[in-house]
């Protein structure tokens, strides 16, 4: 079958334009581009991409005459094009509007400049449903599609909607906020776009920071916690993964000695031949601390008025969405400064800043790259930052400083620079001095650590790290569904099970024998439990294991005069028939924590009516499932959240269940239990069941081993094999297995 690999952007990588009468077609150059160009030529020539057929989507930014009329030109690239037109009212709106005046603003930490208009928010919703129609017009089960940036939050679930099965990958661009600024936002519009992207199979950010805000806001808008970065949702695993976007290092390092970048660079060499050179380039935005960078520069002069008329700072600001009020105010101040300071400090022979608005070739920016002394890269936030990656590969002299801020992503990569704090202008200029004193043999041992960060790490294995972990979260996607246990595997189970002369038999007890209860007055097992479960034991091929969460006194009181061996407080202590309960080995023992936890649990149970704590031996346990649904589950993500971060380094496990948040000793869980199970005996045949999130860790450990069914009792998928719907026909199944062959 053909496979298709869909790329979707806001825009399309070429800019069409008519000059004189004449329609012309040019490829952009921009960091996506080049990025997805590069690895996709790279795997080719290893034959490794798996895709017969690259396909982009995005706004072409002309008109449909336009467009028809440039077809012509765009038949010889490595993409096919596929255009989404949006009225220019509608593109404005979701365009300058939504994307750019309330997500820009507030990722990026500059919550006062967000608009929340309600047409805005509309406007996005209808822009994207615009990409969908171009999508499910062309694509099909089995085909890729990879969606880029906060434009296009909502389209993931849109697609997933159509195409159920499609692969989809959602990588973000620029950083993403924490819960206290994503907040600010109306609360449909927070659910909407967290909805939106959990369509995707992955979810791939810059830096750990943004993944992890990106999972403390599903935790507290949506109530969805994660285990090792993967999210269940609506039957789904979506993983939630960092990949730090990078460039391809061979083509800025090479650049160094083209001919006309070795004479650029001479050139500017020359114009200021006795002068050490600082140089910046930025697109024209706020978040880019253009205006904090030029008054630490100014500080810089007067704080060391010896570097006067020995340096210049040659700041290239390109045009970009210079119609967005907050922009061009922008553009102003910086015009001002730099004309100011200029005409204060500077002098006839000599000015402190020399400034271009425009458009740099490679050729001049690579030359500017690896002739400068020191390059100033000082955003106030940036996703990533890739012109700090460039100036680092173009360096082949190992000569320059790169001062970086460390609110970027490149900071968590790139160590070895001067970091500073954009904000701190006396650091700042006191960085820009220790830059331009540092040693040539310092400044090589820097640049050559941070490239080989760079090689090892460069643009095709950004990419290829993303495919491999697709393609990974879609393998176990596998594993985790609902398969109902049907009549056919039902006899396959009979079989195996009457073959067997030593079976494992492991029995979650509430929501699996018994329907689920908070309370244990109202969990007490009835006869046809009862007399089950002494059937079964009385087999002696039977090693049967009964877990619960309740306290051992409650498990003896119950069960103590059965042949069974007793599994308290989730896998905490154990008591094997006729011995005493022991805590198990694994457990760290130790009960200060509760002082520290249990004001928490207090404060929940006054700020949410009909919740209660639960005191166990190993745990503490707030229940939620007599409140109101709702409120239940904002105080329940709310919780989950303040706990993870209380017991951070210390031996203890917060663990979220379908109506509980619980903490308890580290250690504790089916797993453990199952894990040491197995390697104290060879069974021929395992059989679990379990109901709740805390039993999953039995399924996986259980996945793969011969002779083992896994059931999970409830309608959701699972890592379990099969799935039955009640603990009424977990008790009929059972019956069923212990009727004589």
């Amino acid at each position: 079958m053909n496979k298709k690999l869909y790329i979707i952007s806001n825009r399309l990588p070429v800019n069409i334009e008519t000059v004189n009468g004449q329609v012309q077609v040019n490829v952009s150059s921009g960091g996506l581009i080049s990025a997805v160009s590069s690895y996709l030529n790279y795997a080719g020539e290893k034959g490794s991409t798996g895709f017969d057929e690259n396909i982009w989507i995005g706004t072409p930014c002309c008109s449909q005459a336009e467009w028809v009329q440039a077809k012509e030109g765009l038949v010889k690239s490595d993409f096919t094009y596929l255009p989404v037109f949006v009225n220019a009212r509608l593109y404005n709106l979701y365009y300058n509007g939504f994307s750019n005046s309330v997500l820009w603003p507030l990722f990026h930490y500059f919550p006062s400049y967000a608009e929340y208009k309600i047409d805005y928010y509309e406007s996005y919703s209808a822009a994207n449903a615009n990409f969908l129609d171009v999508v499910i017009r062309n694509a099909r089960e089995g085909d890729t599609i990879w969606i880029h940036d906060y434009h296009l939050f909502p389209l993931a679930a849109m697609i997933r909607e159509h195409l159920p099965s499609v692969t989809i990958g959602f990588f973000l661009h620029i950083p993403f906020p924490s819960y206290e600024l994503f907040r600010l936002m109306p609360t449909q519009w927070q659910q909407g776009l967290l909805e939106g992207v959990l369509g995707t199979d992955l979810i791939g950010f810059h830096t750990i920071d943004y993944a992890t805000h990106f999972l403390n806001c599903l935790q507290m808008v949506m109530g969805l916690g994660s285990e090792n970065n993967i999210v269940t949702y609506k039957n789904r695993l979506v993983r939630v993964d960092v990949f730090p976007i990078s460039i391809d290092f061979q083509k800025y390092h090479a650049a160094f000695s083209f001919k006309e970048v070795a004479s650029l660079r001479s050139f500017y060499k020359q114009e200021f031949r006795d002068k050490k050179i600082l140089f910046s380039v930025d697109r024209l935005d706020y978040t880019k601390g253009v205006f904090s960078r030029l008054k630490a520069y100014e500080w810089f002069l007067n704080l060391f008025p010896a570097y006067r008329e020995k340096v210049v700072f040659i700041m290239v600001i390109v045009p970009s969405r210079d119609t967005i009020p907050k922009y061009a105010e922008r553009k102003k101040e910086i015009d001002e400064f730099i004309g100011n300071i200029n005409s204060r400090i500077g002098t006839i022979t000599w000015k402190p800043v020399v400034y271009q608005y425009n458009q740099l070739s490679f050729e001049q920016l690579i030359a500017l790259y690896t002739g400068c002394d020191l390059a100033l890269i000082t955003p106030l936030r940036d996703g990533m930052n890739l012109v700090a990656k460039e100036f680092v590969a173009s360096r082949q002299d190992h000569k320059g400083v790169l001062l970086l801020s460390e609110l970027t992503g490149a900071a968590r990569e790139l160590t070895d620079a001067l970091l500073i704090n954009p904000n701190d202008l006396d650091g700042l200029a006191r960085k820009i001095k220790e830059g331009l004193e540092m040693s040539e043999a310092e400044q090589s041992r820097r640049l050559v650590r941070m490239q080989n960060r760079l090689i090892q790490y460069d643009v095709n294995t950004w990419a290829e790290d993303f495919f491999t972990q697709l393609a990974n979260i879609k393998k176990r996607q596998t594993e985790f569904e609902f398969m109902f246990l049907g009549q056919d595997a039902k006899r396959l189970l009979y079989q195996d099970y009457h073959l067997a002369s030593k079976r494992l038999l492991l029995l979650d007890y509430n929501g699996t024998l018994v329907p689920f209860s908070p309370l244990a007055d109202q969990s007490e097992p009835g006869e046809e439990v009862l007399s089950l479960l002494a059937n079964l034991s009385a087999d002696q091929r039977n090693c049967i294991y009964l877990l619960s969460g309740r306290n051992s006194a409650t498990l003896d009181n119950w069960f103590g005069l059965l042949r069974l061996n007793l599994v308290a407080g989730h896998g905490a202590k154990v008591k094997r028939h006729n011995e005493e309960w022991l805590v198990d080995r694994y457990i760290h023992q130790d009960d200060k924590w509760r002082e520290l936890v249990m004001p928490v649990l207090d404060l929940s149970v006054k700020r949410c009516a009909n919740t209660y704590i639960e005191e166990k031996e190993f745990s503490l346990v707030w229940h939620f499932s007599n409140a109101e649904p709702q409120q239940a589950k904002i105080r329940a993500g709310e919780l989950y959240s303040e706990l993870l971060q209380l017991t951070r380094n210390r031996n203890l496990q917060v663990v979220q269940g379908s109506y509980t948040v619980e903490v308890r000793n580290k250690g504790i869980g089916s797993g453990v239990l199952t894990r040491t199970l197995m390697s104290e005996k060879a069974y021929d045949f395992i059989m679990a069941f379990g109901d709740d999130s805390t039993d999953e860790e039995m399924f996986k450990e259980l996945a793969g081993t011969p002779h083992a069914w896994t059931i999970k009792i409830g309608n959701e998928a699972s890592y379990a094999k099969y799935n039955l719907y009640t603990p009424q026909m977990t008790l009929s199944l059972l019956n069923y297995l212990h009727t004589p062959v």
